[in-house]
């Protein structure tokens, strides 16, 4: 039985307990996702999604299934006796029960339902400090939001979990990179090819639909053949720049998991020689980071989430480093809400763009859907030719492809299903 079986007849029939929504639907979260093996189970996942309430309605629990409905009470009913937070405090005599608790969630649950579970603990339990600790660290299951409050807590991580939270780190940025890196280098190298154009191209070179359309005046009624007097082919492969990509990133709280994600496909376009790759991240201040680029845990480590928003700055020193601008690609990365002069970062921004820049704003580059950002400013730059939007990471090379054959991003974004804001 699906989860999608549990239909809102089932719900309507249940006898359901007064208690909070929010944990209610945090524990259906979890619980949902439970294997079920027949429709008798219907009955066993109500009772793990209502809690203890239920037990009159739905009927107590047995054997297993009283361990489980002890780890979710322990996250989502914070006030019981076994909840996680009466045990929070960072001391060493608490330390044993998270880890346990880790432990039982990574034996009940699958890991796409663990790491909403972790993230849920850090989030409404306030239990960071458990990760300044390197037997939580080792129990955890890692994952993007794992990385994001590593990362942040960076300056504070006792010396004796350092070496923990790298390896954590590390292990997350091998599994994004095995994911993201070969679609990233295809669409590339794919879009560079193809956006440079050559009059002698060899046979495996030649462009078939290009050539075709640009001799059709040459096409032999007597053959039914045309003559192809000009042949157009693909660009060959060069080991010069031909496109200068600037990702320049927010470090504000809210931009956590686009940091990271940045930094992995920074990491990947750095290593394709056609491509010039310069990593810039800010706060109020704003920091370069293209040479830590070949090491995305050290350059994940140079970050700090968190703090103020300074978006003309950061966008003047990118500015700064552009010496080709009609074939220079600047990605800003930010939610726009701007801590700084917005009257400069639009002047800044007109200027770029008159320039021949490439100036595309992703306002999250993330699996965390719609994101919260600036509006009016999102559509003031967008009537300056900026296109607005957030994109998933799956999406970020096919962008980067279209971006590099200078393709109209709006309509491209459109055509993907990501709304770009429109100016008024």
């Amino acid at each position: 039985m699906n989860v999608e079986d549990l239909t809102a007849e089932d719900a309507e029939s249940a006898e359901k307990p007064q208690s909070d929504s929010k944990n209610e639907s945090l524990r259906a979260s979890a619980s949902f996702a439970l294997s079920a093996v027949d429709p008798n189970e219907r009955q066993r996942r109500w009772r793990l999604v209502l809690g203890g309430e239920a037990n009159e309605s739905c009927g107590g629990l047995a054997g297993e299934d009283v361990e489980i409905d002890q780890a979710l009470a322990a996250l989502y009913e914070p006030e019981g006796s076994g909840s996680l937070k009466k045990q929070r405090g960072g001391t060493e005599k608490s330390a044993p029960r998270v880890a346990r608790w880790l432990g039982d969630i990574r034996r009940y649950f699958p890991s796409s339902v663990v790491q909403v579970m972790q993230k849920d603990a850090l989030d409404r339990l306030g239990m960071r400090e458990m990760l300044l600790q390197p037997e939580m660290l080792e129990a955890v299951q890692p994952d993007v939001h794992l990385v994001a409050n590593l990362i942040s807590l960076s300056g504070i991580i006792p010396a004796k979990t350092k070496e923990t939270a790298r390896m954590v780190v590390r292990k997350v940025v091998e599994e994004l990179m095995r994911k993201l890196a070969e679609p990233m280098r295809t669409a590339v190298t794919g879009a560079l090819n193809r956006a440079v154009r050559n009059r002698r191209p060899r046979l495996a070179e030649i462009d078939w639909n290009r050539t075709i359309r640009a001799n059709l005046r040459h096409y032999q009624e007597d053959y039914q053949t045309i003559v192809p007097e000009t042949l157009i082919g693909f660009g060959r492969k060069s080991q010069k720049t031909q496109r200068n990509i600037i990702l320049c990133i927010d470090q504000s709280g809210s931009m956590a998991a686009s940091v990271v994600y940045s930094s992995i496909f920074g990491a990947v376009m750095a290593s394709l020689p056609a491509v010039r790759t310069q990593l810039v991240v800010f706060d109020t201040a704003v920091v370069d980071l293209t040479e830590k680029l070949d090491d995305p845990v050290e350059l994940l480590f140079g970050t700090q989430l968190g703090g103020g928003t300074d978006i003309n700055k950061a966008v003047g020193y990118c500015q700064s480093l552009i010496t080709d601008p009609t074939n220079t690609i600047l990605v800003l990365i930010s939610d726009l809400i701007e801590g700084g002069v917005e009257k400069n970062l639009l002047q800044r921004t007109n200027e770029l763009v008159q320039s021949g820049v490439q100036f595309i704003t992703l306002l999250a580059l993330s699996d965390e859907g719609a994101p919260c950002y600036d509006k009016e400013l999102a559509a003031k730059m967008s009537i300056l030719g900026v296109p607005s939007f957030a994109c998933t990471p799956d999406k970020f090379p096919a962008l980067m492809a279209a971006a590099i054959k200078k393709e109209d991003i709006s309509f491209w974004a459109a055509k993907e299903g990501m709304n770009a804001t429109r100016g008024k």
